[in-house]
């Protein structure tokens, strides 16, 4: 690798495989299937294939909560993608998601299946699928979808900006990670001032806007993103931290956050979900073997 104060981008850009950091393994600069696999289909009407990662988890804990609301069309089946193996450059995946990036959403419940990527994308079929979490009301419904998307346009700088270049590049850049900070410093200032006035995100009622948001300021505000809480101060922001423990504390949520999850204490994770009573049993034949 060239030192950072002596690198002249080249005149034509060329892929060196081996100066991808942490991920370099899956990363490439073309898109499409490296290898024919198709994807497994329960019994259930939605088929996620999903990681718990924050992405991920926004979709576990809008069907969890859904369930909760007792719409029995939004039972699951959620099978497991493990990304650093290189799971979604399986054909069947590509065929979901062609951008090959969790989570990725099959909606067999109509005479043709529908399939739906992109978080955001999916927070909203799923809304508008059962009349739950997203409001009607012109204004309301704006300002939900304004929150929405500030949160989709927002976590890149926060995971693949500050989150790279602080945990998992190959080296430090002084001038990188402080970019980042300080715009993730900012992104925690516009929360805090907003639950200020605010109960959650879109007004007074709990949205898909909260469900997008938490998996990713949630953890940044306990400092469990990238262990940056003390790097970024997070508990200066106490609106901000107040939101996230009324929503942690959802059951919803906690179930929600479960699933998929291959990372923390065995008891947190729920690799695959396949019935409301695998939160219960969690035996191992339903789990996926780790490698």
């Amino acid at each position: 690798m060239t030192d950072t104060t002596d690198y002249v981008p080249p005149k034509v850009w060329t892929w060196n495989k081996d100066n991808g950091g942490q991920f370099a393994n899956i990363n490439r600069p073309i898109a499409g299937a490296t290898h024919d696999k198709e994807l497994p289909v329960g019994k259930h009407p939605l088929q996620l294939y999903s990681l718990g990662t924050p992405n991920g988890v926004k979709v576990t804990v809008m069907l969890e909560e859904l369930l909760e609301l007792s719409h029995a069309g939004a039972e699951y089946d959620a099978w497991l993608i493990r990304i650093n193996q290189g799971d979604q450059f399986g054909s069947g995946f590509v065929e979901v998601n062609p951008n090959s990036k969790i989570p990725a959403l099959l909606d067999r419940s109509g005479p043709e299946p529908i399939r739906i990527f992109e978080s955001g994308a999916i927070l909203m079929h799923l809304a508008e699928k059962f009349g739950a979490f997203l409001p009607t009301e012109t204004a309301a419904r704006a300002g939900c979808l304004s929150w929405l998307f500030w949160q989709m346009g927002s976590a890149p700088f926060l995971g693949g900006g500050f989150g790279h270049f602080y945990a998992y590049a190959p080296f430090k850049i002084e001038y990188a990670i402080d970019r980042y900070a300080m715009e993730v410093k900012r992104q925690l200032d516009v929360l805090d001032r907003r639950l200020a006035e605010s109960e959650y995100l879109a007004g007074d009622t709990y949205t898909i806007a909260d469900i997008a948001t938490w998996p990713w300021y949630g953890a940044l505000a306990k400092g469990l993103a990238y262990d940056a809480g003390e790097f970024l101060q997070v508990q200066e922001y106490k609106n901000l931290q107040r939101w996230t423990d009324m929503i942690a504390a959802r059951p919803a949520v906690a179930r929600g956050r479960m699933v998929n999850r291959v990372m923390g204490d065995p008891a947190s994770q729920l690799h695959e979900r396949h019935d409301a009573s695998d939160f219960a049993t969690k035996t191992q034949d339903k789990l996926v073997p780790a490698t």
